[in-house]
C-alpha cells in the first residue's frame, strides 16, 4: 500500500509532531507499506520513508494553513496514493488524526478570544477537510476531542475512533531510577528525602503552574509533615511571575525551575508525584510519560489523558475548576509512600498497555480495512 502522511513538522518539538513521528516510523518498517511524508520541516529517523518538501507562506499569517493545505494536496494528487493520512488540516484526506479540538472551539473556549482572520482561515480549511467527500475516518487522540468534534461536526460515530498517543516500551528501562534520582536532585539542590512534585510543560498558564504553587502553599500551612515538599518545574516559559508568586506566598525555596532539558526521562524518574491540572489539554503526553516512569499523576478533567486515569487508582482527576485546597488534598494523600507506590505501580502498568507499537497495530488495522473497502 502506498500511503501519504502529512504534517508540517515531522519529528520536531510538539505533541502532534512526536505522535506522527513515532507512529509513522513504526509503520514504515512494516513491509506492506510504502510511506511518503509530506512536510515543511522534518527530522529523519531510521525507517525507509520518502520525504517531500511542502512550501508554506509564512506571511501574511492567515495564508499559513491555506498554503500548506493547498501545496500538500497538489503534490499528493501526482502520486496516486492508496490512502492519505493527515495529522494536520488539509483540504482532502482519507484519515485525519485530530490532535486538537475544532479550531473555533479552541479559540473561543480555551483561549477565550474572538476569531482573527488567521483563526477563520484555520477553521475554514478544517471544515473543508473534515466534511470533504474523501474523508473516511477521524482519529481523535482522546474522548475529550471526540466529544467536541461530534458537537461541532455532523460526523457519524462509525467514522470516528479514538487512538491515544503511545509511549516507548524501551524509553525508561534504559535508565537507573536510583542514579537518575541522585543526579537530578544533586543538580538542583534537592535531598534524597525530599518529596518532589514534578511539573512539565511549555505553557505555564494553560498547564496551571499557579495552581500547583498555591496548592503546595495551602498544604504547607495545613500540614506539619510537609517540610520536605518541593516542586520541580521543567519546561520553557516566563517564570518571573511564578517566582514572584512563590516569594509572596513564602515558598520560594520550595519551587525550583529547571528549564528545558533533553533528558526529561531522568526528571520523571527522580521525582515522586506528577501534577498537571491544565485549563485544557487535548491529551497531555507528559501525563503518559510520567505514568510510564511509575509516578502517580494529578490532572484536571480538562486533560484528555484522563481516559487512562481512574480517579484514586493511577492518580487523581480534579474537577473543571479546582481550588488550591482540592490539589493539596490529593498531594497530602500521596505524602504516604505506600499510597505513592501503589498508584505509581498502577500508572506504570496502564501506561505500558499503550505503547507506540500497539498504536501502530491499531492504525495498520484501520489502513487495511479502509483499503479493502475501496477495493
Amino acid at each position: 500500500m502506498k500511503i501519504a502522511v502529512v504534517i508540517p513538522k515531522y519529528g520536531l518539538v510538539g505533541g502532534a509532531e512526536g505522535f506522527a513521528y513515532e507512529l509513522t516510523e513504526r509503520l514504515a518498517m512494516r513491509r506492506r507499506f510504502e510511506i511518503h511524508l509530506f512536510a515543511n520541516q522534518w527530522r529523519r529517523g531510521s525507517a525507509p520513508i520518502f520525504f517531500h518538501k511542502v512550501p508554506i507562506f509564512i506571511f501574511p499569517r492567515f495564508l499559513r494553513q491555506i498554503s500548506f493545505a493547498y501545496f500538500s494536496n497538489r503534490q499528493i494528487r501526482r502520486g496516486e496514493f492508496d490512502l492519505v493520512h493527515s495529522h494536520d488540516r488539509i483540504f482532502q484526506m482519507h484519515l485525519f488524526t485530530m490532535h486538537g479540538i475544532p479550531h473555533e472551539s479552541w479559540v473561543r473556549k480555551a483561549r477565550r478570544k474572538p476569531l482573527s482572520l488567521f483563526d477563520r482561515s484555520m477553521a475554514w480549511v478544517e471544515r473543508k477537510g473534515l466534511m470533504g467527500p474523501q474523508m473516511q475516518m477521524v482519529l481523535p487522540v482522546s474522548r475529550l476531542v471526540k466529544e467536541e468534534l461530534v458537537r461541532v461536526y455532523d460526523i457519524p460515530e462509525s467514522r470516528i475512533r479514538v487512538i491515544h498517543p503511545g509511549v516507548s516500551a524501551q524509553r525508561f528501562p534504559l535508565f537507573s531510577k536510583e542514579s537518575c534520582r541522585q543526579e537530578v536532585r544533586n543538580r538542583h539542590g534537592l535531598s534524597q528525602s525530599d518529596i518532589v512534585v514534578l511539573f512539565v510543560g511549555m505553557n505555564f498558564e494553560i498547564k496551571r503552574l499557579k495552581l500547583v504553587i498555591e496548592g503546595i502553599t495551602h498544604l504547607i500551612k495545613e500540614e506539619k509533615r510537609t517540610s520536605k515538599l518541593k516542586v520541580l518545574v521543567v519546561g520553557k516559559g516566563n517564570k518571573v511571575p511564578y517566582q514572584t508568586l512563590a516569594r509572596h506566598l513564602g515558598v520560594a525555596d520550595r519551587v525550583i525551575f529547571a528549564g528545558v532539558t533533553r533528558e526529561v526521562e531522568k526528571y520523571y524518574l527522580a521525582c515522586d508525584i506528577f501534577a498537571m491540572p491544565s485549563v485544557f489539554d487535548t491529551f497531555g503526553m507528559a501525563v503518559l510519560e510520567a505514568m510510564a516512569a511509575g509516578l502517580p499523576v494529578i490532572i484536571s478533567c480538562n486533560v484528555g489523558a484522563k481516559d487512562l486515569v481512574a480517579d484514586g487508582v493511577q492518580g487523581f482527576v480534579l474537577g473543571k475548576n479546582p481550588r488550591p485546597a482540592d490539589l493539596s488534598a490529593k498531594i497530602a494523600f500521596l505524602l504516604n509512600p505506600e499510597h505513592r507506590m501503589r498508584m505509581g505501580k498502577a500508572a506504570r502498568t496502564t501506561a505500558f498497555r499503550h505503547t507506540w507499537d500497539r498504536v501502530a497495530d491499531k492504525v495498520e488495522d484501520i489502513y487495511l480495512k479502509l483499503h479493502d473497502s475501496k477495493s
